[in-house]
């Protein structure tokens, strides 16, 4: 055992070794890391048992705990930070670890049979976070929340395959118009509009209703506007940062509903 001012770190511990340590973390709201073998019961708007394995506990310094297994970024379980209290105990060589929230009721239960590691520990973090999306985090964006490009409308498909290449986002507007969505995740050049008037050409050829050709950019070249306006085309202004925003609300949504 190592153990400084903000740091406390067990190897292959004694079970009433890690519960010392942890009930010294929650008092404190230390962030509390845990690895070994357990089971996880949650209860509250649905039921879930997750059978014995090898997993990674981490409660952090605001209470929220994510229950992560050895592959994949998402949590297997989880429980958001505010208002949540901790319980922890020995019982019969095995570490429980319970975790309740009353609004909404649920609660999580985390029986450890064996503990490889436990730490305990305090970070200092006043970076600030800035949100970064690539085009295809862009074209997900649309896709998830339509209503960034404009209101009303419907995508019906992505990367369709035309003559020239492939289309970003192909849909339909409010008026029963198709529409072409060519994206760029910085300021869009000419090159970007001549290669969005390809697609437009090849979609035409392919149908006799009225198409539409947007341009989606954070920015666009000086010029660029004059020669939207000469090929009939169409600007429209997205954030990346904006799009990321998109996908991680709805990254915290689909976590919530599975749980729901």
């Amino acid at each position: 055992m190592s153990v400084s001012e903000s740091l406390s770190v067990l190897v292959h511990p004694e079970i009433s070794e890690v519960e010392n340590l942890a009930r010294e973390a929650f008092s404190r709201n230390k962030i509390l890391l845990i690895v070994g073998r357990c089971v996880v019961n949650y209860q509250g708007r649905a039921k879930s048992k997750l059978e014995p394995g090898e997993r990674i506990l981490l409660v952090k310094e605001d209470g929220s705990l994510l229950v992560h297994r050895s592959v994949g970024y998402e949590p297997v379980n989880w429980m958001p930070g505010g208002g949540v209290s901790f319980d922890v105990r020995s019982r019969d060589g095995r570490l429980e670890v319970r975790a309740v929230r009353h609004k909404p009721p649920e609660s999580v239960t985390i029986v450890f049979d064996l503990v490889q590691t436990c730490s305990s520990f305090v970070l200092s973090d006043l970076g600030e976070f800035s949100l970064f999306a690539s085009e295809e985090d862009m074209q997900k964006a649309i896709l998830v929340k339509p209503d960034l490009l404009e209101e009303g409308f419907k995508p019906v498909s992505f990367e369709k395959k035309v003559e020239p290449g492939f289309v970003d986002i192909y849909g339909e507007d409010r008026n029963g118009r198709f529409v072409v969505v060519e994206i760029k995740r910085k300021t869009a050049a000419k090159e970007a509009v001549f290669q969005l008037a390809k697609y437009m050409d090849a979609i035409r050829l392919r149908t006799s209703r009225e198409v539409r050709g947007v341009l989606v950019a954070p920015s666009i070249a000086k010029g660029v506007q004059r020669t939207l306006v000469a090929l009939k085309l169409e600007y429209k202004h997205l954030d990346p940062k904006k799009c990321a925003e998109v996908l991680t609300r709805s990254s915290s949504r689909k976590l919530a509903e599975y749980f729901a």
